[in-house]
């Protein structure tokens, strides 16, 4: 072979090697158009919670307020497999069941607080404790209060000696967006994560009025109610913003662009991106009237929902706006006059709300408070009947179960206790609404996780153990 045909030889070989690269490439660009879109994992920390395996239980002979305003007298309900199975009379019991007497007594689904700060601000009580406020900026929507709880606070023993079975903590109310809320099952756990309610919607926390201002006024703002107004808006719109940078990528990407630019991520608009498409819910801290209504204003500018006002001292005064927005009022009765925008309040104001047919709600924000909530949805009932408005004891039990499930976004699973829902339920040793009554037995998901007659069963937490009180008997 000459030098010619070795040249011609080699510009072959070139061509060939230069076409295969070309393939390559062809390959690699087509690739890269069938990779699946990147995804944001919206469950990074999932729930591990598990129920306690149980028997069937029949309570019998009972007055039984179901959740949602019915009442019914010397009635039974039966549990099987976690789930309420019926209430009325003549119900089969498995053989291996267990059947409890429960003439005398009564029995409601298990209460539900929207507002507690467990295990974020436990107790013992101390700065090496207080986890529930980043007071850091007046936005801090990118903090969930998961991150902080405490599974080891004594409170929730308590809580659960009071009936409570399901509880959302949130973050404090120091910020304009103070994080992310979490909701909880009410059943001793080592990790939040054995706690939580297994596809409960995450809440987000926000605050009106005096809190922000004071906290920040002197930070650099902001230092007014218009500022707060201002600092509302401008975290919406950049979330509206920064949802649009991920519908834009979302969009090249289905269209098979090359140039599919994947968005930085940002926490904080991430979690506020949610709350404008209502897979977060929103609730907020609110006393004034005044107050509310802007928010109100607020949410169909931006067109997002909020779930619940909490505290709500003035509710009563736009109770009928409260209706017709289909927003929650999650209030005390009789809890006021601690600082100016809480100087207004009524007795009358949940039985007043509950009239003008809003979403009605009671609430703790209050590891005491959290103990006897059927006492204070008793306080708020009776103040109603004394103004003459007339509530039946079966309809004022819906405060306590079913509309805080409905805020919550899990009455589908719990706050009443209706056929196929989760078996959360309370024998109380009398009518709920007695000072006198209290909660003897506490089923969770079907299994009895209290009784108050066998101190030995009592759930102590790490905490407690070995130390003087509950906690030596262990």
């Amino acid at each position: 072979m000459n030098i010619l045909d070795n040249k011609r030889q080699l510009f072959k070989l070139a061509a060939v090697a230069s076409l295969l690269t070309l393939l390559g490439c062809s390959d690699s660009s087509e690739d890269k158009a069938n990779e699946p879109a990147f995804q944001i994992n919206a469950n990074p920390f999932p729930s591990t919670y598990k129920p306690i395996p149980s028997k069937s239980v029949l309570i019998t002979n009972a007055t039984i307020l179901d959740g949602i305003g019915g009442i019914f007298n010397n009635s039974s309900v039966l549990l099987q497999d976690g789930k309420i199975v019926a209430i009325g009379n003549d119900l089969s019991l498995p053989d291996d069941g267990v059947t409890v007497d429960a003439k005398g007594k009564w029995v409601t689904p298990g209460i539900i607080d929207v507002h507690s700060h467990l295990g974020v601000y436990p107790a013992p009580g101390g700065t090496a404790h207080s986890d529930g406020n980043e007071a850091t900026n007046p936005v801090t929507a990118e903090v969930w209060a998961e991150h902080s709880i405490w599974p080891q606070d004594a409170g929730f023993q308590r809580a659960l000696a009071g009936g409570v079975t399901v509880m959302q903590i949130l973050p404090g109310s120091a910020n304009l967006v103070g994080g992310r809320g979490v909701t909880v099952k009410n059943l001793p756990g080592t990790t939040v994560q054995d706690m939580k309610f297994p596809d409960a919607p995450y809440g987000m926390k926000m605050a009106c009025g005096e809190n922000p201002k004071r906290v920040y006024g002197k930070k650099g703002g902001p230092s007014t109610r218009m500022g707060n107004v201002a600092g509302y808006r401008q975290a919406w719109a950049d979330a509206q913003n920064y949802q649009r940078t991920w519908d834009n990528y979302y969009a090249d990407h289905e269209a098979g662009k090359k140039d599919a630019k994947i968005p930085k991520r940002d926490l904080k608009l991430e979690t506020l991106a949610l709350a404008l498409k209502g897979e977060i819910l929103v609730h907020m801290h609110c006393y004034r009237a005044d107050d509310m209504a802007t928010m109100l204003d607020v949410m169909k500018e931006f067109n997002y929902k909020i779930a619940a006002f909490h505290h709500a001292v003035e509710a009563y005064k736009i109770a009928d706006q409260l209706a017709e927005a289909e927003v929650c009022s999650a209030m005390w009765a009789d809890w006021w006059g601690f600082k100016l925008e809480a100087y207004d309040g009524i007795q009358e104001n949940i039985p007043m709300v509950h009239a003008a047919k809003a979403c009605t709600i009671v609430h703790s924000d209050s590891d005491l408070g959290i103990q006897r909530l059927n006492q204070e949805a008793a306080k708020a009932w009776a103040n109603g009947r004394r103004a003459g408005i007339d509530i039946s004891q079966a309809d004022a039990w819906q405060w306590l179960s079913a509309n805080p499930a409905k805020s919550l976004g899990i009455f589908e699973q719990t706050g009443s206790l209706e056929t196929g829902k989760n078996a959360d339920v309370v024998i109380w040793s009398a009518d709920p609404f007695s000072t006198y009554a209290q909660a003897e037995h506490v089923y969770l998901d079907g299994a009895l996780i209290y009784d108050r007659n066998d101190p030995a069963s009592w759930p102590v937490s790490d905490f407690e153990l070995g130390q003087p009180g509950e906690g030596d008997s262990k």
